[in-house]
């Protein structure tokens, strides 16, 4: 510690002129932010911008616990102040819980000021010295999860944190250092590591978050792995930041639900119960509910519309002493109805359904009214009858669904097809296949071979969904997109490029140096081949009216063909909008270069 960085940290201290970034916690799950980690940085003028020299001549000066609990008192007004969604992971020395947070519940008042619930905060322990009290910190860790706060263990792996620390704290979360996952897609020993390390995590019931996620291959990798490490961190979604996003502003290719067969809406759980109108009188209304045991439920209408709902069980409860009939026997069923109901519309979607009902908690959901697009009453629809369709519809995807990727397989494909035809909307049919994958697999075994194709689902999975679209498996390395008219080109050039990038980190080193394989042919001569690349074969319909889903698959695989005689990553085109016989005649190309690889149209 040099005088100069002595005197920046007493005015720091003194000036409070520190500042507070926060990086995104995402949950690929469930495609939203989980949390932030607060961070902080020292002036950009001084010596002491580094978070790592600020509390290293802390330490060296004395001062590390006033400095800690400067940077958490700043760190919880500001993440207040910004409003952000989730939990906050504050970093937290255990020197100073022992020394001073323990006994005088600094932390506690800070959340008090800033009017967060402790609910919403996580103390990270983070070390720049070792624990050698573990009573005393089992006794502050006791203490902070007493006043409502979750506890996580940061950087398992390096420096002073140890399992040590896991055994004996038994936090909530355990955050992976970053050593771990950088380059893991390319190291097999890395993989196993975590493979315990979430072993053990599952045991003692504790999230793990993965840190310092930095690439797309990085991130596939850790989905592959294991679908239950959800939590992630890292440069890929997003940096430290002043003002960090709100929202993920990336999809990942995590866990998406599969969309319903055609058909599969509100309608298809829909009864036709008669509704009641605004001016029944409520003995009318209990006569019905005498006469009809099994009704839960009825809707009130004013003009087709419904205005609210008579749910039995509270009904019935109006009359459980001997003055109720006479107190209501002249009143009109409005005086006693619900107006808290959830709506939906009969084209509602089972899925969108379903997270209506379960964002819907200030409102009772046994039973809800289903109507038409204009508003008027149709009938109601019951959550039971609700979970018994969608288990049905989950069974049967998970059925047909291809087991490596989990996408839909070939049934799924061809009723989806048909179901985009039968709109008349127009789209586009996608073909997408792999090129020198046989290389590939010889060489590697099919182990690497299924984290190849793994990868690829995962990439056309995000692309696609991102633009409303859908993705098949057709089986191997061959899949099917169907893609709006209005996006299909940008998602294919995206997915080029994508796959471009990655490709090369399949490969072992020595392999990715020459660009590719030699290996024996079927006619044992040695050959070269490049990197494992992807074609896509896309024929937009325009006139659903002229097509079939059979005459569609032929006219794609046909079209395959042409793209896979190019080099490379490469988008082949047919821009007849009707379906015709297989294209035949690849004289007609037009071939051109762009950055993606080699496009080429047929029209």
């Amino acid at each position: 510690m040099t005088a100069q960085e002595a005197q920046w940290l007493n005015q720091i201290i003194a000036t409070e002129e520190l500042h507070v970034l926060f990086q995104p916690i995402v949950d690929a799950s469930q495609q939203a932010i989980y949390g932030y980690e607060a961070l902080i940085r020292g002036p950009k003028s001084s010596p002491l911008h580094s978070p790592l020299r600020l509390f290293d001549v802390a330490t060296q000066a004395g001062l590390l616990v006033e400095l800690d609990l400067l940077c958490r008192r700043l760190a919880i007004h500001r993440f207040a102040e910004l409003e952000l969604p989730g939990l906050l992971f504050l970093n937290v020395m255990p020197l100073t819980i022992v020394e001073r947070d323990f006994r005088e519940g600094l932390t506690l008042g800070f959340i008090r000021e800033s009017g967060l619930p402790p609910e919403r905060v996580v103390i990270e322990l983070t070390e720049h010295v070792p624990i050698h009290d573990y009573d005393l910190m089992r006794q502050a860790v006791a203490h902070y999860r007493d006043m409502g706060f979750q506890v996580a263990l940061d950087d398992l792996g390096a420096g002073h944190s140890s399992l040590r620390h896991w055994s004996e704290l038994r936090p909530d979360f355990v955050k992976l250092d970053r050593h771990f996952i950088s380059g893991i897609d390319q190291d097999p020993a890395k993989r196993e590591f975590l493979r315990s390390i979430l072993d053990v995590a599952r045991s003692l019931d504790c999230q793990l978050i993965a840190e310092g996620v930095e690439t797309a291959a990085e991130h596939l990798c850790l989905w592959e792995l294991d679908r239950g490490l959800a939590l992630l961190q890292g440069f890929y979604f997003a940096r430290p930041s002043r003002q960090p996003p709100l929202e993920l502003n990336m999809l990942l290719p995590a866990t998406t639900h599969l969309k319903s067969p055609a058909g599969r809406t509100a309608r298809s759980i829909l009864r036709p119960i008669d509704a009641i109108t605004a001016d029944c009188s409520v003995p009318l209304v209990s006569e019905r509910f005498r006469q009809h045991p099994g009704l839960r439920c009825v809707a009130v209408v004013e003009d087709r519309k419904p205005v609210a709902v008579v749910r039995r069980n509270a009904f019935l409860t109006l009359f459980t002493n001997p003055f109720s009939h006479a107190l209501y026997a002249k009143r009109c069923v409005l005086d006693v109805a619900d107006a808290r109901m959830l709506v939906a519309e009969a084209d509602t979607p089972l899925e969108m359904l379903s997270q209506e009902l379960t964002d819907s908690r200030d409102i009772e959901q046994e039973d809800f009214v289903i109507v038409s697009p204009e508003g008027d009453y149709l009938g109601m629809g019951n959550i039971v009858d609700l979970l018994r369709e969608i288990t049905a519809i989950q069974v049967r995807q998970a059925r047909h669904a291809n087991p490596l990727t989990g996408l839909p397989g070939n049934i799924l494909i061809n009723e989806t097809l048909a179901t985009y035809l039968a709109a008349e909307q127009g789209f586009a049919a996608a073909y997408v296949d792999l090129d020198n994958f046989k290389a590939f697999n010889d060489a590697y075994g099919y182990a690497r071979g299924d984290h190849v194709i793994i990868s690829l689902s995962r990439l056309l999975q995000a692309q696609v969904e991102s633009a409303g679209g859908f993705i098949g498996h057709i089986g191997g390395d061959d899949f099917m997109m169907l893609l709006p008219l209005g996006h299909w080109e940008n998602v294919c050039q995206q997915i080029l490029r994508s796959f471009e990038v990655m490709a090369p980190g399949f490969y072992e080193e020595a392999d990715r140096l020459q660009g590719g394989l030699h290996i024996e042919n079927r006619q044992n001569m040695v050959t070269f081949y490049p990197f494992v690349s992807v074609s896509i074969a896309v024929k937009p319909i325009t006139d659903t009216s002229l097509c079939q889903s059979l005459a569609i698959a032929g006219e794609l695989s046909e079209l395959k063909h042409q793209a896979k005689k190019m080099a490379g990553n490469s988008l082949f085109v047919e821009r007849r909008g009707h379906c015709s016989e297989p294209v035949q005649d690849p004289v007609q190309e037009q071939v051109q270069a762009n950055v993606a690889g080699t496009v080429a149209e047929h029209s």
